[in-house]
C-alpha cells in the first residue's frame, strides 16, 4: 500500500529539490495565490473529472455518439466557458481546502498539506473548460494528468499519490492491486447541503478497509461463532494492514499538527469507525491494533450487524469507505457520499450470500 512520504532531505533527490526550489520560489514567479506544496511534503489526493464535476450528459454524449463528438462538444467554445456542475467528491474536495487554510494560518511556511490533482483520461484539448470550472468555483488544483484515452494508473505512482477516487471500478481495483489507497465514490441525491463547511469528516469501516480481510475470512468461511472466537483468542495479535490504513495515517499526522498547537478540540479532520462488529465479542482487537500503529480514531461505533446507514446519515461524513457494496447501498439511500474499496473477500458476498463465481478451469477452455 501507498505509505506516508519521506521528508527526510536524504530521502529525496538534491538535484531535483533544487531544480523545484528555482522554479517555484523565483522572484519572478512569486504570486498571492497559494502554490501547490512540494511533492513529497503533500497528502495527494487524485481525483478524476467525473467525481469532481458532474458529467452525466457529457459522458452520454460519449457512449452515445463516439469520442471525437464528444471531443467537439467540449470543444466548443459555448461549452467551454459554461462550468460543469459540482461532483460527488466536490465537497470533499472543499473540505480539504478548508483544512488547508487553518494549516496556513497555524504553519505558514508548512508544506505538509492535501494536494488535490486532476486525473483524467480526456485529451488535452479538452483541458480548457475543466480548468474554466475549476477557477470559477475557486478551487486551487494546480496539477493535471490528462492522458489521452489511456489509463491514468500508471501516473498515481509518479503524482506520489495517498488516495484515487474514481468513479470507474475497474480502475480503482487496478489501482489498489498496484498498492495505491484507492476507492469508488457513489452519492445519492444532493447533500453537499448537509456537509460541515469548517470540519473534514471521514469515516471507515474496519476489515477490509482499515485492516486485512483476515478476521472477515474466517466470518464468511466458518460463521460468527467462529469469528469471535479467533478474535478473542488473536485479541493482543495485531491485524494487518487494509488499503485505506496509509490514508487514516496521514490523516493523524496533520490532526497532530493542530494538537501541537493546543487546538485538538477545534481540529478541522474528524475521523470515525464504523463497523458491524461487536464491541465486547469483537471490538477490542481492533482498537488494540490501532494503538499499536501508533494511530487514533476520534469515534468508534460498533454496530454489532445493525445497518451503517442511520448512524452515517447523523455523523454526514464527506467520505464514507467500505469494502461491501451493500453497505454501500445503505449507505447512498440515505444521502450518504458512500465509496467502495474493492478488496478481500467482501467482494465475493452479497448480503451475506456467496456470488456464483464463474468455473475458472471450463473458462480457460472455452
Amino acid at each position: 500500500m501507498s505509505e506516508i512520504k519521506p521528508t527526510d532531505p536524504a530521502a529525496t533527490n538534491a538535484g531535483e529539490e533544487k531544480d523545484w526550489t528555482a522554479s517555484a520560489c523565483s522572484d519572478s514567479l512569486k504570486t498571492r495565490k497559494p502554490r501547490p506544496p512540494k511533492p513529497q511534503n503533500a497528502v495527494t489526493i487524485a481525483v478524476s473529472s467525473r467525481t469532481l464535476f458532474n458529467m452525466d450528459e457529457e459522458r452520454k454524449i460519449y457512449q452515445e455518439e463516439g469520442v471525437e463528438k464528444y471531443m467537439a462538444y467540449m470543444n466548443q467554445q459555448e461549452h467551454e466557458n459554461e462550468p460543469l456542475m459540482p461532483g460527488v467528491a466536490f465537497p470533499l474536495v472543499k473540505a480539504l481546502m478548508t483544512v488547508n487554510s487553518r494549516l496556513r494560518q497555524l504553519y505558514p511556511d508548512s508544506e505538509e498539506l492535501f494536494d488535490i490533482v486532476l486525473m483524467t483520461n480526456n485529451h488535452a484539448q479538452v483541458g480548457v473548460r475543466l480548468i474554466n470550472s475549476i477557477n470559477h468555483y475557486d478551487l486551487t488544483i494546480e496539477r493535471f494528468c490528462m492522458t489521452g484515452g489511456k489509463s491514468p494508473i500508471g501516473y498515481l505512482k509518479a503524482y506520489m499519490t495517498n488516495l484515487y477516487l474514481s468513479k470507474d471500478g475497474e480502475k480503482v481495483t487496478e489501482a489498489i492491486e498496484e498498492g495505491i489507497a484507492a476507492a469508488t465514490m457513489f452519492a445519492s441525491g444532493d447533500v453537499e447541503n448537509q456537509l460541515s463547511d469548517t470540519q473534514l469528516k471521514v469515516a471507515f469501516d474496519g476489515d477490509a478497509v482499515l485492516f486485512s480481510d483476515e478476521s472477515e475470512i474466517i466470518a464468511k468461511q466458518r460463521g460468527l461463532d467462529k469469528f469471535f472466537e479467533h478474535e478473542q483468542e488473536f485479541e493482543n495479535i495485531p491485524l494487518k494492514k487494509g488499503p485505506l490504513k496509509c490514508f487514516l495515517e496521514v490523516l493523524g499526522k496533520l490532526q497532530r499538527k493542530f494538537y501541537a498547537k493546543n487546538e485538538r478540540m477545534t481540529c478541522p479532520i474528524r475521523t470515525y469507525l464504523v463497523t458491524a462488529r461487536s464491541a465486547a465479542s469483537s471490538g477490542a482487537r481492533v482498537l488494540k491494533t490501532l494503538r499499536s500503529w501508533g494511530l487514533e480514531i476520534d469515534e468508534a461505533l460498533f454496530l454489532a450487524g445493525a445497518p451503517k446507514g442511520p448512524l452515517l446519515q447523523m455523523i454526514r461524513p464527506h467520505i464514507f469507505f467500505d469494502d461491501q457494496m451493500f453497505h454501500i447501498e445503505g449507505a447512498k439511500e440515505l444521502g450518504t457520499i458512500a465509496a467502495h474499496v474493492p478488496y478481500g473477500i467482501g467482494q465475493k458476498y452479497h448480503k451475506g450470500e456467496l456470488i456464483e463465481q464463474p468455473d475458472k478451469d471450463v473458462k480457460d477452455k472455452k
